[in-house]
């Protein structure tokens, strides 16, 4: 079905007919449908939040759930949604043209949270935290407005894994972005279908698809960032041992706590040896004139 071109969403009018570009095509849409299904996300006559940022993250992810739910495999309403910021010289009419285009129902809110974050964070520190913190909470009122039982987000597997490893080399603990979770308020589940999916996938199909990519550096080039030194790591890791980023993700999924150090998550002072019938012990003469 995928390649049958006379019934397709517009989201992939245009899409390349090479083959390598339909089985990058196929791969994305089944790690997706795959961290659907593995993480229950799926609510029957739910809405979804899907938050669109304009960069190639988004847009792939957009388009994912789009082929899926034209295909009858996803049986959720979809509303698409971008959080214009107030960066400067963010182009505000690329992601309303594009979506009304793509006959995708969405949602375009305008709040001013960079003069905020501007204004908070001195000089020399990043943005990022205090950005992200403000864009969730405007995402969360949205959703309830439109009546969305789900925020969904373009986080892929290369965010989820350098999320793993800043935790680890700067917050001190294994923790990372999961697939799905419940808000503090219990009230909408946040999904990142594009979890299985790797970033140079994305980056692939953007490109080949020629969505109108907008800059994710509007708030000016920050050098330093935590999550760039980590990016630089696993880069590295990956260079000399390739496929070393998927070893690593794989990783999360089979995790033992009997062989961490977590009391929390494993009961070490409950933990009992298995006690058996203890054979009489013999003498120090027989020992020896065995030995002997």
């Amino acid at each position: 079905m995928l390649d049958d071109l006379n019934d397709i969403h517009p989201l992939f009018y245009g899409a390349p007919s090479s083959t390598e570009f339909k089985k990058l095509r196929r791969r994305i849409i089944r790690n997706v449908s795959q961290a659907i299904s593995d993480y229950g996300m799926v609510e029957r006559n739910a809405r979804w939040l899907v938050c669109l940022s304009g960069g190639k993250d988004s847009y792939t992810l957009l388009a994912a759930l789009y082929e899926l739910k034209w295909r009858g495999l996803l049986p959720v309403d979809i509303l698409a949604c971008n959080l214009d910021q107030g960066q400067p010289n963010f182009p505000q009419t690329v992601l309303p043209e594009f979506l009304e285009k793509m006959k995708v129902p969405h949602r375009i809110e305008y709040q001013d949270t960079y003069s905020v974050v501007v204004d908070k964070i001195p000089e020399g520190r990043t943005f990022c935290s205090l950005c992200s913190r403000l864009r969730r909470g405007h995402l969360y009122r949205i959703a309830r407005e439109e009546g969305c039982s789900a925020v969904v987000l373009g986080h892929h597997r290369d965010d989820i894994l350098e999320t793993f490893f800043m935790n680890l080399f700067h917050g001190g603990r294994l923790a990372t972005m999961p697939p799905k979770l419940v808000n503090e308020e219990k009230d909408l589940f946040v999904y990142r279908p594009l979890a299985y999916v790797a970033e140079t996938d994305c980056e692939k199909f953007s490109k080949q698809m020629d969505y109108p990519i907008i800059p994710c550096d509007l708030c000016g080039s920050q050098d330093g960032l935590q999550r760039q030194q980590v990016k630089k790591i696993i880069d590295g890791w990956e260079k000399n041992s390739p496929g070393r980023r998927q070893v690593m993700f794989r990783s999360l999924m089979n995790t033992k706590p009997s062989h961490l150090l977590d009391t929390n998550l494993f009961d070490f002072l409950g933990l009992q040896r298995e006690l058996i019938d203890e054979p009489k012990i013999q003498s120090d003469s027989k020992i020896r004139d065995i030995v002997e």
